[in-house]
């Protein structure tokens, strides 16, 4: 009996003992998992931290790599297609750090009155011919800072549509101010209808034609009402601005364009013109370049279609 009794002690001490080794094991597990909390939540933090601070530096980086700016470029223009052509450069001239502000005008005379005056830039909606005539008369002192583009002068057709069957005693309407008739004639004298007195050149007028085979009669009519006034004439001659205007494209719908190298296209080329001593200032010099550049070029070419031409000399 006494055996029995202190085998069920002995058993009932072991049974106490693995109870024990048992909860000694989980208050252990507990006890490392309750340990490893913190350095689990340290690691998080850290990592946070490390994502805010990568996102802090890409920031400063993008912030290094902003265009500085520069300032403004005022330009006065009229609308079709000088400012439309301005409008297209913006981008390019924001890349370089250049904000170019355009303020479109109806008339010839204020776009240079602002600049001469100071309170523009530049303008950019007149031929250097039309510039230098301006300064004569005027007293101004405005210079060409770039040779941009050209707006060839078409013969567009009218009542008959083929220049070398013209008919005799035909009605051609031709600009009536001094720049645009010489243009037009000089124009109906490259496809042999007419030949001009020798020295005319770019001061020509109607009455300098010295041959007129076909008995042709010129209508001189304000260059703007040539277009609407088409109909009533055999051929008409049209400034490329006003085509563009009234839907004609010279690529398309003229009989005859002025080509860039002949010598009315070099004395109308398009510019941009600031006052005496501004030509050489940066953001003049920067919109010149932009106004040049290929990307330039082909907006012009695929915009106009021939009706505007960049300038190549």
């Amino acid at each position: 009996m006494k055996k029995k009794v202190l085998s069920f002690a002995l058993a009932a001490v072991l049974s106490a003992g693995l109870l024990t080794a048992c909860g000694s094991d989980a208050s252990t597990t507990a006890a490392q998992t309750d340990a490893a909390a913190p350095e689990s939540t340290a690691a998080a933090v850290s990592e946070e931290a490390g994502s805010e601070s990568a996102s802090a530096q890409e920031a400063e980086s993008t912030a290094e790599t902003a265009v500085e700016s520069k300032g403004k470029v005022t330009v006065a223009a009229t609308s079709v297609p000088h400012a439309e052509i301005l409008e297209a450069a913006k981008p390019l001239m924001a890349a370089q750090g250049w904000e170019l502000v355009v303020t479109e005008f109806t008339d010839y005379v204020q776009p240079n009155e602002v600049v001469e005056a100071g309170d523009m830039d530049a303008n950019y909606f007149q031929h250097i011919t039309y510039m230098e005539s301006y300064n004569e008369e005027k007293g101004t002192h405005l210079v060409n800072a770039g040779d941009i583009h050209y707006e060839p002068l078409g013969v567009y057709p009218g009542k008959q549509s083929d220049l070398a069957a013209i008919t005799e005693g035909a009605e051609i309407a031709v600009p009536n101010d001094t720049t645009n008739e010489a243009r037009a004639l000089l124009l109906l004298q490259e496809q042999g209808l007419i030949t001009l007195n020798d020295g005319a050149g770019i001061t020509a007028t109607v009455n300098d034609i010295k041959e007129n085979p076909h008995k042709i009669k010129f209508v001189e009519l304000a260059a703007e009402q040539i277009p609407r006034s088409l109909p009533d004439f055999d051929f008409a001659v049209i400034n490329g601005n006003y085509a563009l205007e009234a839907g004609l494209n010279a690529a398309d719908d003229a009989l005859a364009v002025e080509t860039s190298d002949s010598d009315a296209v070099k004395k109308y080329v398009n510019v941009i013109a600031v006052k005496e001593g501004n030509e050489n200032n940066e953001g003049i010099k920067a919109l010149v370049e932009v106004l040049k550049s290929d990307e330039m070029k082909k907006f012009i070419n695929d915009t106009y279609q021939g009706s505007v031409v960049p300038y190549e000399g």
